[in-house]
């Protein structure tokens, strides 16, 4: 009796220390924790992407060089940034919780 009572105030304290720590950044743990997933998941995307990109900029012989070496790299960044972002979703790093990478989602466009 007195160990699951022990165990329930250990749990309630965890919890109320954890709701503190949130309330006090600007952004919040879950929408970092959202970024990383879909950066994750749609990582991949970027090589299409930035083929198609460079293909309507320059031209398609660039667009199968150039944007193939891009999406490629930004493939693997994107990719790398969304992992780095679910394993520290619960931590203020960067501060307040801040995109690592611009835009912070693959569809987004670039500012």
């Amino acid at each position: 009796m007195k160990r699951s009572l022990k165990g329930i105030i250990i749990c309630v304290a965890i919890l109320m220390v954890l709701n503190i720590v949130t309330l006090s950044y600007a952004q919040d743990p879950g929408k970092k924790l959202y970024r990383g997933v879909a950066n994750i998941i749609t990582g991949w995307i970027e090589l299409p992407k930035n083929i198609y990109d460079t293909s309507v900029e320059d031209n398609v012989l660039s667009g199968v060089t150039i944007g193939l070496a891009k999406g490629v790299g930004m493939t693997i960044v994107r990719t790398g940034a969304g992992i780095y972002e679910t394993v520290t979703f619960p931590f203020p790093i960067p501060e307040g919780y801040a995109p690592v990478i611009e835009p912070e989602f693959v569809f987004k466009s670039a500012k």
